[in-house]
C-alpha cells in the first residue's frame, strides 16, 4: 500500500503532462515547426538557407532569424531545424546537429556506456535506460534522438529476454499482450507530445521536457527504492498482496480477464491505464518499466518475478512500434543503437550473474543510489535548457559550471554502478568457490526486465 501514492503521483503527472502539452501546442497556430533534414546551402549575405526536409523531394529556401549566426549553421549534415512563421515569412529559429561525429573517443564512450547500462539492466531488473538516455544527452545527442535510439536498441534485447523467460514459465503472455495493446497507444501519445514540444519550443524545449520528466520520475523512484532497501536490510518485508490490489481484484467491471500464469483476474479498465502510462513514459524518456512493473505488482497483485518477465513482452511491442514511428520521422541514429546493443548484451549477463550472489536489499540499494545520482545530473541541466529558451539569464561561467557538474555527476553514477555491481559479482564468485549457496536461483533471475 505504501507504494500506491508514488505510483499514483507518477501516473497523474504523466496524464497531466499529456493534457498540458497538447493544450499548449494547440494546432500550431503560433507557426512553430520542427523538421529533420539537411541544409545544403547557407547564404550569409542574404541570411537564407536552402533546406531539404526528410521525405521531401524539393528543398525550400528559408530566412535565418536575426538572433542566429549563419556561420554556426552546419551544412551537409543531418539537422533538426526549428522554424517560426512571422508575418508570412518562415524563419529559422534554431538548428542542431542530430547525429554525433563518431570518432574513436566517442565510440569507446558509447561502448562503455552500453556495457554499464547492460550491467544495470541485468542487476536491477530494468533496461538501464534511465542511465543510457541521459548519457547520450550529455554527449550532445538531442533528447528526441536519444530517446528514439534507446527505444530502438531495447526491443531486440526484450525479445530475447521474453523468449528465455517464457521457457522458464515466468511470462504471462496474455497479460503481456493485453498491456502491450494499450502501451502502444500510450507510445503514440508520447510521441505526439514530443512532436508538440519540438514544434513549439524546438530542441531546447525537448531537452528541457525530457529532463524535467526524468528528474520527477527518478526522484520518486529513487526515494521509494532506497527506503525499501533500508527496510529490507533491517529485516522488514512487505505482504504478499497489497490491499489496493485485493480491492481492485474485487471490482468485477466487464470485461473481466483471467491471467493464468500471473494467477490473477482483473477488469480491462484496470489494465488499460497501466499500459497507457507505461507507453507514454517509454516514448518520453525511454523508461516504461518504472510504471509497468509496479503497476502489475501493486495494482494487479502479480508477483515480482512474473511482472518483470511479462514486462519484456510489453517492452518488445513498445520498442518495435516506437522504432517504426521514430524511424519514419528520421529520429533514430542506428549507429548509436548498434553500439549500445553490442556491449549491453555482454553487460546484462554479468549483471544478472551478480544478482545470484547478493541479497535483495543490495539490488535495491544500487538502483536507488544510481537513480538519485542521475536525477541530480539531469537537474543541473535544467537551468541551461531554460537559458536556451531565454527564460533565465546565465553567464558563460555559470553555464560551463552547470554543464561540467552535470557531466561529471553522470560519470560518477556510471562509476558507482560499475563498482557496486563488480563488487557484488567478485564477492559472489569468491563465495561460490568457498561452497556457499547463492542468494537466488540463476535460472529464475538470469534474464532481466526492460524498463
Amino acid at each position: 500500500m505504501k507504494h500506491v501514492p508514488a505510483l499514483a503521483a507518477i501516473l497523474g503527472a504523466i496524464f497531466l503532462s499529456c493534457g498540458a502539452q497538447t493544450a499548449l501546442a494547440g494546432d500550431g497556430s503560433g507557426g512553430g515547426r520542427s523538421r529533420s533534414g539537411f541544409i545544403t546551402e547557407v547564404d550569409a549575405v542574404e541570411r537564407t538557407a536552402l533546406f531539404r526536409a526528410d521525405r521531401s523531394a524539393e528543398p525550400v529556401r528559408l530566412k535565418i532569424d536575426d538572433a542566429l549566426d549563419p556561420r554556426n549553421i552546419p551544412e551537409g549534415r543531418k539537422v533538426l531545424v526549428h522554424t517560426r512563421t512571422d508575418q508570412g515569412v518562415e524563419r529559422i529559429q534554431s538548428v542542431s546537429a542530430m547525429f554525433l561525429d563518431l570518432g574513436l573517443d566517442t565510440v569507446c564512450a558509447l561502448l562503455a556506456i552500453g556495457f554499464v547500462g547492460g550491467m544495470l539492466s541485468g542487476f536491477i531488473g530494468s533496461g538501464g535506460a534511465f542511465v543510457l538516455t541521459p548519457s547520450m544527452m550529455s554527449m550532445g545527442v538531442p533528447a528526441a534522438v536519444a530517446v528514439a535510439s534507446n527505444m530502438c536498441h531495447k526491443f531486440p534485447k526484450a525479445l530475447v529476454g521474453a523468449y528465455k523467460r517464457h521457457k522458464y514459465g515466468q511470462v504471462d503472455l496474455k497479460l503481456g499482450l493485453v498491456l502491450a495493446a494499450s502501451a502502444v497507444a500510450g507510445v503514440q501519445i508520447g510521441i505526439r507530445i514530443q512532436e508538440a514540444v519540438l514544434n513549439r519550443w524546438g530542441g531546447a524545449g525537448s531537452n528541457l521536457y525530457v529532463s524535467l520528466v526524468f528528474v520527477a520520475v527518478l526522484v520518486v523512484v529513487g526515494c521509494v527504492v532506497t527506503r525499501d532497501a533500508w527496510r529490507l536490510s533491517r529485516g522488514r518485508v512487505a505482504g504478499q498482496t497489497h490491499r489496493i490490489a485485493r480491492f481492485l481484484q474485487g471490482l468485477k467491471i466487464p470485461p473481466m480477464m483471467h491471467f493464468r500464469t500471473a494467477g490473477v483476474s482483473a477488469s480491462a479498465w484496470i489494465t488499460i491505464p497501466i499500459g497507457l502510462g507505461t507507453g507514454v513514459l517509454a516514448a518520453t524518456i525511454a523508461v516504461g518499466g518504472f510504471i509497468g512493473v509496479p503497476g502489475m505488482i501493486y495494482l494487479l497483485g502479480v508477483s515480482a518475478m512474473v511482472a518483470s518477465a511479462t514486462e519484456l513482452v510489453v517492452a518488445f511491442a513498445m520498442g518495435l512500434w516506437a522504432s517504426v514511428q521514430w524511424g519514419l520521422d528520421g529520429m533514430i541514429d542506428v549507429r548509436l543503437a548498434l553500439l549500445l546493443l553490442a556491449t549491453s548484451l555482454i553487460g546484462v549477463q554479468l549483471g544478472a550473474l551478480g544478482t545470484t550472489y547478493v541479497k535483495d536489499h543490495v539490488i535495491k540499494l544500487v538502483m536507488g543510489v544510481v537513480t538519485l545520482i542521475v536525477a541530480v545530473s539531469r537537474a543541473a541541466k535544467v537551468p541551461v535548457y531554460l537559458a536556451d529558451l531565454d527564460s533565465v539569464a546565465l553567464g558563460p561561467g555559470t553555464r560551463s559550471v552547470l554543464n561540467s557538474f552535470s557531466f561529471w555527476t553522470l560519470v560518477a553514477a556510471l562509476a558507482v554502478a560499475g563498482v557496486m555491481i563488480s563488487w557484488a559479482l567478485i564477492t559472489g564468485i569468491r563465495r561460490a568457490r568457498q561452497g556457499q549457496k547463492p542468494e537466488h536461483d540463476p535460472l529464475v533471475d538470469a534474464e532481466p526486465s526492460e524498463d
